[in-house]
């Protein structure tokens, strides 16, 4: 496993905000802090449901061949090059996400669960993200559920903080402080999407040439 790679792009990727965490944002809006950390261990559930099938599915296929096995690696650091270019070329907006009605937390709970479970594209992340940092030295499957769940776990984290800032945000005094903070937030996420960006495109750079060791 290329551990310090593979920790440093999901740590990027956990806290770069994205739809996941718009929603336990727009949850915690809806219903306060229990159903948006409801919402957070929803979500968590569904994506070890992509964990544990895509660690399955990729096992028996990076199994049948070496040649697989090195083309898949390069498809997925091709793939954090074109997420790093997509941060970097993305307008400085919040993803999209309607108001939602309070649901209690356990609505939310099981709410989050389906939404993540039934997301294609998480389920495409895990096939494309994952594989690359595998090593053929030790059990395929292992590192592979290890690797998602600490993915998992970061995403999580992460959405746990949006969480809390969101009820702090919330909480504060007037529509003026609301709109200050969100200047303040604005030019904080466009640094940070930027970073992030260049971070990633490195990091895919890096892995395709590594290829010639594995």
């Amino acid at each position: 496993m290329t551990l310090l790679p593979f920790l440093i792009a999901a740590l990027v990727l956990a806290i770069t905000p994205g739809p996941g965490m718009a929603y336990v944002v727009a949850r915690t809006a809806a219903g306060g802090r229990a159903e948006g950390l409801a919402s957070c261990l929803g979500t968590a559930l569904g994506g070890l449901v992509h964990v544990l099938a895509s660690a399955l599915g990729l096992s028996l296929l990076l199994a049948q061949s070496a040649i697989v096995f090195t083309w898949v690696k390069y498809l997925g650091a091709a793939y954090l090059i074109y997420l790093g270019l997509g941060l970097l070329l993305r307008q400085a907006k919040q993803p999209a996400v309607g108001a939602l009605p309070a649901r209690g937390s356990r609505r939310a709970l099981i709410e989050g669960v389906v939404v993540e479970a039934l997301n294609v594209k998480t389920a495409l992340f895990f096939v494309a993200f994952l594989p690359q940092f595998v090593s053929l030295d030790a059990p395929v499957t292992l590192q592979l559920l290890i690797m998602g769940a600490l993915c998992v776990a970061l995403n999580t984290l992460a959405d746990v903080v949006a969480v809390f800032a969101a009820e702090r945000l919330l909480a504060s005094d007037g529509a003026n402080g609301v709109n200050g903070a969100n200047g303040v937030n604005g030019s904080r996420a466009r640094w940070l999407r930027r970073g992030s960006g260049l971070t990633l495109i490195g990091l895919g750079a890096y892995l395709a040439m590594a290829r010639r060791s594995v």
